[in-house]
């Protein structure tokens, strides 16, 4: 069901609207309920909110939505993945500034959804709630951190659901479970109040099944228009980059022929050459952040946390002055390239993965570099990034990430249509 679906539904019938999401999430296996679902509003004030907001005929009046676990819900403890968090942690007192801005417009918010541990990986796994599998590949991850977001909304349980990007967790899943995602910026209102990660990084956005629907959010959200005058992209594909299979490589390409042609000999050397150490260089900052963040937790807590994830926590005190600088230089000369590049282009079309979603085996720190590998670049310039699905000829799914300067680029609902 697209949003217009659930629109006439909560306004014909809001008692029926809450019952056939309710139905949809009790479809889930148990153990995958589990692990996608954090929360859900109570079958009676579901149907009172579907009512609410069928009448307020917003502009996605009557549209449900899940909010990933990291975003502030009145009255609802926060675990963001984790075990821990309630207990030292009060509830939300208020919904966070997205959820209010949604409720605005229409939406109804249905439940939360779980998360890789602290919003710390890529690949939706999660001892503490069970791993999040892809709902129409099972065995294989939904890509994470907003895992159990994406797989909501691959599952067809709600049409869009809010998650956050820091080093790809919107773009990898997006990519993963084939839907249409958007990544915000760091510092904006709408995330400011979530439980952060690393916030120099950490971006809202959400995700959902159609381009049209996406398109729709654009519009009720950011007002974003048309430029009237041609837009001006290039496409950097995996060939000479990144190690992939040739049938993938040939495939994100012709998808993105759609809306930008390949980068000529010297724009593709230079973006190689500057891209080279983001992965490291975002390690670096990012995990000083994070371990600032859990400062306060961090050891007393530790038995609470998955090793991998403490683990790539504390190592934020531990990176020598060296390790430091050298990351804030690579930061500082990845922003004066996307200064430079956007002087001259409107937006950068880049795969968002070099591959179709992993099993629970390929889930090791080589394709989590490798993913980082793609997603960094923006991640540390603090751009906005539209990522559109793309079929393997596996079956599987990728997805392009098209990357721009402003989250009200016209690029974006142009891009859409052309999907």
């Amino acid at each position: 069901m697209m949003f217009a679906d659930w629109t006439e539904l909560a306004r014909q019938d809001p008692g029926l609207a809450a019952q056939t999401l309710l139905d949809r999430i009790a479809e889930l296996d148990p153990q995958q309920r589990r692990a996608v679902v954090a929360w859900q509003m109570p079958r009676p004030a579901l149907e009172a909110t579907f009512a609410r907001q069928a009448a307020r005929r917003g502009p996605l009046s009557g549209v449900p939505f899940l909010a990933k676990d990291l975003f502030p819900v009145r009255g609802v403890p926060m675990n963001a993945g984790g075990r821990f968090l309630p207990q030292v942690k009060a509830p939300p007192h208020r919904d966070s500034a997205l959820i209010e801005a949604l409720d605005e417009a229409g939406a109804v918010l249905a439940g939360t959804s779980h998360l890789h541990e602290f919003a710390y990986g890529l690949t939706g796994e999660n001892p503490h709630w069970g791993d999040v599998e892809h709902p129409k590949a099972r065995g294989r991850t939904s890509g994470g951190s907003s895992s159990g977001s994406a797989a909501a909304v691959a599952a067809g349980i709600v049409p869009f659901a809010l998650g956050t990007d820091t080093g790809g967790s919107i773009r990898v899943p997006a990519a993963f479970c084939g839907l249409y995602g958007l990544r915000l910026t760091p510092h904006h209102p709408w995330i400011s109040d979530a439980f952060a990660l690393a916030p120099s990084f950490d971006t809202a956005g959400w995700f959902t099944q159609s381009a049209s629907d996406l398109k729709t959010m654009l519009s009720a959200l950011l007002g974003t228009g048309s430029s009237g005058r041609k837009l001006n992209g290039i496409y950097l594909g995996l060939a000479g980059w990144q190690e992939a299979e040739t049938e993938v490589t040939s495939v994100l390409a012709a998808a993105a022929e759609k809306v930008a042609p390949p980068a000529d000999r010297l724009a593709a050397s230079e973006l190689i050459h500057a891209f080279a150490g983001t992965t490291q260089a975002y390690a670096v900052l990012q995990s000083l952040e994070a371990w600032k963040q859990h400062a306060p937790w961090l050891d007393t807590q530790r038995d609470h946390y998955s090793p991998e994830v403490w683990q790539r926590i504390d190592r934020g005190r531990k990176w020598s002055s060296e390790d430091v600088e050298q990351a804030r230089t690579k930061l500082a000369a990845i922003h004066l390239l996307w200064t430079k590049f956007f002087l001259t282009y409107d937006f950068l079309v880049l795969p968002s993965t070099p591959f179709g979603a992993l099993t629970k085996s390929e889930c090791t720190l080589e394709y989590r570099n490798r993913l980082l590998a793609l997603t960094t670049p923006a991640s540390l310039g603090g751009l906005p990034v539209l990522s559109i699905p793309v079929a393997l000829p596996s079956g599987l799914t990728s997805g392009l990430q098209i990357v721009v300067n402003s989250s009200v680029s016209p690029v974006l609902p142009w891009a859409l249509d052309q999907f």
